[in-house]
């Protein structure tokens, strides 16, 4: 499941991505807009400008846009920033690996096997997407 902090990251990067190359979007409009909290939409945006997705302009002209074109942004990026994993267990992470309390070694264990299937199948599907489509709603 999607925390809240990665689903109002990708919300707030989607509004930014309607708004690309039109200068600075106030963060104010975002959180309107997307129904985020300022307080919380503000630690979002930092920690994404932080890794380089999101720039920011202070002042009465200011806000925030896309460092990199929507394109270059895909949905996998954003949940591993936000979430720092793909995976749905701890043994399947690739880059924050842990061994499952009261399991079985993971070589014995299929469901082991499994979520490492389900890793790499959600991370092939949402690498492919990036900020760039628009999906009929």
């Amino acid at each position: 499941m999607l925390s809240q902090k990665t689903r109002y990251a990708i919300r707030a990067l989607q509004h930014l991505a309607d708004h690309y190359a039109q200068g600075p979007v106030p963060l104010t409009d975002i959180a309107e807009k997307q129904n985020i909290p300022s307080k919380f939409l503000t630690v979002i945006l930092s920690e994404l400008s932080r890794e380089g997705l999101v720039a920011t302009q202070r002042g009465r002209d200011g806000g925030y846009w896309l460092a990199l074109s929507p394109i270059d942004i895909s949905y996998g990026d954003i949940v591993r920033l936000t979430r720092g994993s793909l995976a749905l267990v701890p043994c399947a992470s690739r880059f924050a690996h842990e061994q499952c309390k009261n399991c079985l070694p993971e070589e014995e264990c299929r469901l082991h096997r499994v979520m490492l299937r389900v890793r790499d199948e959600m991370a092939g599907v949402l690498d492919s997407i990036s900020l760039a489509e628009q999906f009929a709603v």
